[in-house]
């Protein structure tokens, strides 16, 4: 098997030269033709993991993959600027959810930022800045007095006014990617400068705004992920709760207590901590999750690791993979997903000081 394009994501413990690139043909095998990358054949398509997947064949140097992966969302964007929340695997045409999820239709700033990055093509950016900024202004429209979005619009047009911390500490790092985008096309935006800060500012300050979700490991995590977190605060959060979600050995749980750990929620975790400076604790993590590649180069979603001591779901999905590629290729230093997930050359937005007045 020849891996010219997956060299640089050799991990020692985590990924040989031949089974990264294993694990990109298996990536590139679910996705079809038309640029749509389902969960895994026969199951649905939502926008968010479509476009982690996109990312990871972006870190592995398959652009042209990528770029109809892009090509897919531009040809299926509603006129609101948004996505639905689930596609029919093969029938983009056939929604299987048609609600508006808010972190799911920001997320586009996130992988069109990453792919100008690894690419520099300013003919992509150009066709895919329409697309980001309907994206990003639907989004925006959800966005409460207090900073917080909420979740989703309902298939009817009805606001769920709930605010997810994990979905809105994503929204805020596709602000912050989209605000990359529109200084390089020099088109700036201080409403989303606005309302980034504002978004910060609740994460940061004000968890009562969010549904209280403490029990899954993203909730912990995502803050820090996102960006809105740094420095002593970003690691006193995560030192906080570190052994009640980290099982060594085996990898992240997914949500309390249950005994089940998770490849995405490991490997988000990895990016944590590379974006902290912890590598070494991020290569353990990746480290442990071995026992969940499956042969073919894909990765089971899960392990149940009391009583029966199983996989569970019987699935591999193409966002776990996709997960792994892109943490994996930030340990490597991989230029674009260092620049994109790393948040050091990425506006921050305008604090609001403190835009309830407190």
């Amino acid at each position: 098997m020849t891996t010219p394009r997956t060299e640089h994501l050799v991990l020692p413990g985590v990924l040989t030269a031949e089974e990264a690139a294993e694990t990109v043909a298996a990536l590139l095998a679910v996705a079809r033709e038309d640029g749509a990358i389902p969960w895994f054949r026969g199951h649905h398509l939502d926008p968010w993991d479509h476009t982690e997947a996109a990312m990871a064949l972006d870190a592995a140097g398959e652009h042209e993959a990528a770029s109809r992966a892009y090509a897919w969302l531009l040809r299926h964007q509603n006129e609101d600027g948004s996505w639905y929340a689930a596609y029919h695997d093969g029938e983009a045409d056939r929604p299987t959810d048609r609600g508006k999820e808010s972190n799911f239709v920001a997320y586009v700033a996130v992988g069109v930022w990453h792919h100008y990055l690894a690419t520099g093509d300013d003919a992509f950016l150009d066709r895919m800045w329409p697309v980001v900024y309907g994206a990003i202004e639907f989004v925006l429209r959800l966005q409460r007095p207090g900073g917080e979005i909420a979740w989703k619009r309902e298939a009817d047009g009805t606001v769920v006014d709930d605010a997810l911390l994990t979905g809105c500490s994503s929204i805020h790092h596709a602000l912050r990617c989209a605000l990359a985008i529109a200084a390089e096309r020099e088109e700036p935006q201080p409403d989303w400068e606005l309302a980034a800060g504002a978004l910060a500012h609740a994460i940061d300050h004000h968890p009562e705004r969010f549904l209280d979700k403490g029990r899954y490991s993203m909730d912990w995590y995502y803050p820090v992920l996102g960006g809105a977190l740094t420095g002593t605060r970003a690691k006193a959060r995560l030192e906080e709760r570190w052994a009640e979600f980290v099982v060594p050995g085996l990898g992240v749980r997914c949500v309390l207590p249950n005994p089940w750990v998770t490849g995405g929620e490991s490997c988000e975790l990895a990016l944590t901590l590379w974006a902290m400076g912890e590598s070494d604790r991020a290569l353990e993590i990746l480290q442990a999750i071995g026992h969940l590649r499956a042969p073919g180069g894909l990765y089971w979603t899960g392990y149940v690791f009391e009583g029966n001591r199983a996989v569970w779901p019987r699935e591999q999905t193409t966002w776990t993979a996709g997960a792994l590629l892109l943490a994996v290729a930030a340990l490597g230093g991989d230029e674009a997903t260092t620049a994109v997930f790393g948040g050091e050359r990425l506006p921050r937005g305008l604090d609001p000081e403190c835009c309830d007045g407190s």
